[in-house]
């Protein structure tokens, strides 16, 4: 008696495999990075008194694959992002923060001046900034504001989370569905 097993469906499943893994983790990166995305906003919505100009600046990047890992970024070309996010002056180096290893920012040790009129929202009333005049200009004086930040928390959670599951979800659904 002889039995004869036909695997060639076996192995096509097998060859779309490393694709479709890479397919999957694409998928959900770009799942994972919207949800920071919103998260990020919604931080941000939760103690910002003055204008959205910046929640309106986080984008999100298409997922990168290189190496064999796919990398998702939430940015904005806003400076003001920065700056909220680590802080700025004295007081930014000061306060506390969630700084990814490797990442050393520098701060500015000492006060600045920004004229009146590029400004505007009064910074006294907000931050209480003092104001001098020098030869007749108004100018508000700084020594920076501490961390507020938006960006590494909605990742932080995000990745605890829900990027598990979403992985999970993606490697069950997406791959099931290309294989025959």
């Amino acid at each position: 008696m002889e039995v004869e097993i036909d695997a060639s469906q076996v192995l096509g499943n097998l060859a779309k495999l490393p694709d479709l893994v890479v397919e999957a983790m694409m998928k959900a990166t770009n799942e994972t990075s919207e949800l920071v995305k919103t998260r990020a906003v919604d931080n941000l919505r939760s103690n910002m008194r003055h204008g959205n100009d910046l929640q309106q600046s986080l984008e999100v990047a298409d997922p990168q694959y290189s190496d064999g890992r796919v990398t998702g970024m939430v940015f904005s070309k806003n400076p003001i992002a920065t700056y909220r996010e680590l802080g700025t002056g004295i007081h930014g180096q000061e306060s506390s923060k969630d700084i990814p290893s490797g990442f050393v920012p520098t701060y500015h040790q000492l006060p600045w001046f920004i004229y009146v009129g590029d400004v505007d929202l009064d910074l006294t009333e907000i931050y209480g900034m003092r104001k001098v005049v020098i030869k007749g200009k108004s100018f508000y004086v700084s020594s920076g504001q501490p961390a507020r930040q938006f960006l590494t928390p909605a990742l932080r959670v995000t990745a605890e989370n829900e990027l598990p599951d979403i992985i999970k979800q993606h490697f069950q659904n997406d791959i099931q569905k290309g294989l025959d």
